[in-house]
């Protein structure tokens, strides 16, 4: 692709006087800058936040968007809420979001792709509208956005907490009492397909609340991200010597096959509409798997009543003073 150039027309630095010349995020602005897409007279740069002076002169030039052999995709998701700046779906377990060398079977992208649903950065890469993520084998509620207007707006309320979600799970104990854990997460250096509470790990915090108790101890209890680390509800259930039905990678124990996936499902979405501003709370139904587990093993009107989302979001509000 060939470079483009511009002449700067005050001081500052260079991704913010380039995100405000190409009408384009400071996220994406570095991403050029850092893939050495950006040079100053003549000289490729990598530093964002590079000084800049009145009269320099920037050339810059746009990945060429890689082309992606189609996969063929023979799923359906359902939709939770759409509009024209975005989507809301309910992921089912086992799928994967994101193409990756190892996987092999269609992902969410691919169906996005189906769908003509498609965010391009001006690095070239395909993003596909993706905001957040999900594990493959979670399920809930999944936002995508349509354009980059949308996406940069949900990205900054994914930094500032002004979205987020409430999961539900089913654990192999019972907590004594709500809890909230704040407790740094990393690798485990022990099991690299793994992350654990590490020292000098990132900042995580999680709050767990109790919702009921059914037959043979099993719990169902809620969870609420205050940060969004690999793992984070599964690590800091396992600080607390419980685990979720169907996890073994962080220690369940059942006789195999006898729960099939992991039962955490992303329940309740919250965000502000990038558009209109509106407050917006989704709600995910539980797929019917981990809906049988419930009805199997617990008091199903008195589930109903305590996930009913007024009701819900609320439970978490004695926790809203603890450190």
């Amino acid at each position: 692709m060939p470079y483009h150039e511009l002449t700067i027309s005050e001081e500052g630095r260079l991704d913010k006087l380039l995100a405000v010349q190409l009408g384009q995020s400071r996220n994406q602005i570095e991403k050029l800058i850092r893939e050495g897409l950006v040079a100053v007279e003549n000289t490729i740069v990598t530093k964002p936040s590079l000084k800049l002076t009145e009269g320099s002169r920037v050339r810059y030039r746009f990945r060429q968007a890689s082309t992606k052999e189609p996969v063929a995709v023979d799923f359906d998701i359902e939709i939770l809420y759409e509009d024209d700046d975005l989507l809301v779906v309910n992921k089912p377990s086992g799928l994967v979001v994101h193409p990756a060398p190892s996987v092999k079977e269609a992902t969410l992208v691919d169906w996005l792709i189906q769908k003509g649903i498609s965010l391009s950065t001006i690095s070239g890469e395909e993003r596909h509208g993706i905001v957040h993520r999900i594990d493959k084998e979670t399920t809930g509620a999944l936002v995508i956005a349509k354009n980059n207007a949308a996406h940069q707006a949900l990205s900054n309320q994914l930094q500032d907490k002004s979205m987020g979600r409430y999961y539900l799970a089913l654990i192999d104990l019972p907590l004594k009492e709500n809890k909230r854990v704040n407790a740094p997460i990393s690798r485990n250096p022990h099991n690299r397909l793994k992350m654990a509470v590490v020292e000098g790990g990132r900042e995580a915090k999680t709050d767990f609340v109790r919702i009921a108790e059914g037959s043979n101890q099993v719990a169902l209890i809620a969870a609420k991200l205050y940060t969004g680390r690999t793992h984070q509800i599964r690590v800091h259930l396992e600080s607390l010597g419980r685990h979720i039905l169907g996890d073994v990678l962080y220690g369940f124990k059942s006789k195999k096959g006898k729960i099939p996936r992991v039962y955490l499902h992303a329940y309740m979405l919250y965000l502000t509409h990038p558009s209109t501003h509106k407050k917006l709370e989704i709600v995910a139904p539980i797929f019917e798997d981990m809906q049988r587990y419930i009805t199997q093993h617990f008091d199903k009107g008195e589930i109903d009543e305590k996930i009913q989302p007024i009701q819900f979001k609320h439970c978490f509000t004695p926790l809203d003073g603890t450190a």
